[in-house]
């Protein structure tokens, strides 16, 4: 039974955060139509690439044991991630180019450091430990990315920025793989998701608290880029209500997250 339940609760993580790492294809979309990264920050894509990485790794039999759906839904996030970041490379200008290549580069670096660490200094529990602390850090990095997002909720009381549907997967992502790291008693699954789980619930309850003050207080144009930023995975930059937001150039940042 307990097999079952653990087995269950890491399909169901496996396909909401799937839906996680797919909402950003209308960002990317976006991009190669307008052959131009314009206002979007190629930081988010590359950092949830790292930790999709480490946290893939960690998943393997040889590091821990029970988690090998952890592997399979970050091993396939962290190739949709590069995938996002090669688009992001192709069509950022020069300058933006060179800092998402350098960054790019210190991931795949530091990656390699960690496996190569793990391989042939560590064994048996010590290699766990290493592996999850790492991937566990990143992890409760990328969910507290919506603690931006949540500040402007409160200051605006609107929720133009924060999409309910998105909301809701990231609760239940986080809550599907919480329950999945407590049945399989691994403290590097259950303390990260955890922590998600319940910044999750804090963003369903402000949107029911301010669901009917949804884009009031707005201009036309900035009410026309909500679609763009109901699609990204995180943060938006903070509105500026003295600026006037362009139709086509006003796309926020966004930060992925993702699960551990």
């Amino acid at each position: 039974m307990q097999n079952t339940a653990h087995l269950v609760f890491g399909i169901f993580g496996n396909a909401t955060a799937l839906f996680l790492f797919l909402a950003p294809l209308i960002t990317f979309w976006r991009i190669i139509k307008s052959k131009s990264t314009e206002q979007f920050s190629g930081i988010p894509y590359v950092m949830t690439l790292l930790n999709c990485l480490l946290s893939a790794w960690y998943g393997l039999p040889f590091v821990s044991k029970n988690n090998l759906l952890v592997s399979t839904i970050n091993g396939t996030g962290a190739g949709i991630e590069i995938i996002y970041v090669l688009i992001f490379i192709v069509y950022a200008p020069k300058k933006e180019r060179t800092k998402i290549l350098g960054l790019f580069a210190f991931v795949l670096t530091f990656f390699a450091a960690v496996v190569l660490i793990s391989l042939l200094a560590l064994h048996g529990n010590a290699r766990k430990l290493f592996c999850g602390f790492a991937a566990a850090v990143f992890s409760i990095i990328m969910y507290g990315s919506p603690l931006s997002i949540m500040r402007t909720v409160i200051r605006t009381k609107s929720v133009e920025f924060m999409p309910f549907f998105l909301s809701l997967f990231c609760f239940l992502c986080g809550t599907s793989w919480f329950i999945f790291g407590l049945i399989g008693m691994d403290p590097f699954v259950y303390v990260n998701n955890g922590f998600g789980s319940f910044l999750g619930a804090l963003q369903l309850i402000l949107y029911f608290i301010y669901r009917k003050n949804k884009g009031n207080g707005k201009g036309k144009n900035e009410n026309k880029n909500t679609a763009v930023v109901s699609m990204e995975l995180g943060f938006p930059d903070e509105p500026n209500e003295d600026k006037e937001i362009s139709n086509t150039n006003g796309a926020q940042n966004a930060w992925p997250r993702i699960d551990s």
